[in-house]
């Protein structure tokens, strides 16, 4: 793999990069790129390349992420792409972006994990049991997009275990009481509708922010049809997560009419446009500045979902009509979600059981 030199005009010498290859199709090409600073750095941008357009496990960990990104972006949303690239930039490429993928086996993965395990920030807390698994999980997606596209034998993931827990083992949640006391708190009123529609339909922040006046329905109904998201800058419009996301809930007359209160309010609004103009970051915010003021307990934004799930248990709705409100794909996933939040309900149903026969 060699590298050229060459001078600029101001005397400053560079190096450049010149080779052929031949691409998925058959077709032979010829690179050249310039502007390196060292014969290093022309060397290894040569190998780089070479690298993602090979289909051996004689590969780089950097250059597999580099053409599984490339390949991810056409199949999933934006805002999954971005999660997606700060684990792998934060997390993966830091311990394996240097090796060869056929070079990473168990013991590597194992250390890789105790590291994460072992990780304590400033404040002495470990990484949480959900986000390990997160983070596991997506080191063994693309060792196993290399079995599959790159003739890697196998996954040394599988043979390493995993780490972390699917779901936590206390879910923090708000009372209603405790949400009401937040929401007392809040002085924009902005945010406080905002809190209130959170809270009290269990709808995404995504579904939230996306929300217009065409959305709130005279039948006192909110149609969620689409998700909000910033990323880089690009505000976007997406899809609803999965089909069953997309529905209509209905809403108490309380919430209904702060609605639309507060849109009558809005100078110059028009039926397509966004009742709500902050970012979720400003929710984040805000929830943790009062929360704190008054004294909560702090959850996240996303937990106001589960308080809300949590709350229709207590109501005795059934899981079924919570996955429905909530729009999970499947009752599975509201059952995996929420099973620990019905402790008593076996018993509730031997005790039906024993009423009925002595009757």
């Amino acid at each position: 793999m060699p590298a050229y030199k060459y001078t600029l005009k101001s005397g400053k010498t560079l190096w450049y990069a010149n080779f052929y290859y031949t691409d998925w199709t058959g077709e032979k090409k010829h690179i050249c790129k310039r502007g390196f600073k060292t014969q290093r750095e022309a060397k290894d941008y040569e190998r780089s390349f070479l690298d993602q357009q090979s289909s051996s496990s004689d590969i780089l960990f950097s250059s597999l992420v580099a053409n599984y990104l490339e390949d991810m972006e056409h199949r999933l949303k934006p805002t999954t792409m971005e999660n997606k690239r700060f684990i792998i930039d934060t997390k993966l490429l830091p311990y394996f972006g240097k090796q060869k993928i056929c070079d990473i086996d168990t013991i590597k993965v194992r250390k890789w994990q105790n590291e994460l395990i072992s990780y304590r920030d400033d404040d002495e807390k470990p990484f949480s049991q959900t986000y390990l698994k997160t983070v596991n999980n997506q080191l063994s997606a693309i060792m196993n997009y290399a079995v599959s596209h790159y003739h890697l034998p196998v996954n040394p993931c599988r043979a390493a275990g995993s780490m972390g827990k699917s779901k936590a083992d206390e879910m923090n949640i708000w009372t209603q009481a405790e949400y009401e006391k937040f929401s007392n708190a809040i002085s924009k009123s902005s945010m406080k509708l905002a809190f209130d529609i959170l809270f009290y339909t269990g709808m995404r922040s995504g579904e939230l922010l996306a929300l217009t006046p065409a959305d709130i329905l005279s039948s006192k109904r909110i149609d969620i049809n689409k998700n909000y998201a910033k990323i880089k800058g690009e505000e976007l419009f997406l899809e609803p997560k999965t089909p069953k996301a997309k529905r209509c809930i209905s809403i108490p007359d309380f919430l209904y009419d702060d609605i639309q209160e507060y849109i009558s309010k809005l100078y110059g609004i028009g039926n397509g446009d966004r009742i709500f103009y902050f970012q979720k970051t400003a929710l984040e915010k805000e929830m943790k500045r009062v929360s704190e003021r008054i004294g909560l307990k702090p959850i996240r934004v996303h937990d106001l979902r589960h308080s809300h799930a949590s709350m229709l248990i207590e109501l005795g709705f059934t899981p079924l009509e919570i996955a429905e409100r909530l729009g999970h794909e499947s009752i599975k996933t509201t059952l995996d979600t929420y099973s620990h939040l019905y402790p008593d309900k076996d018993q509730k149903l031997a005790d039906r059981l024993n009423q009925f026969r002595k009757n």
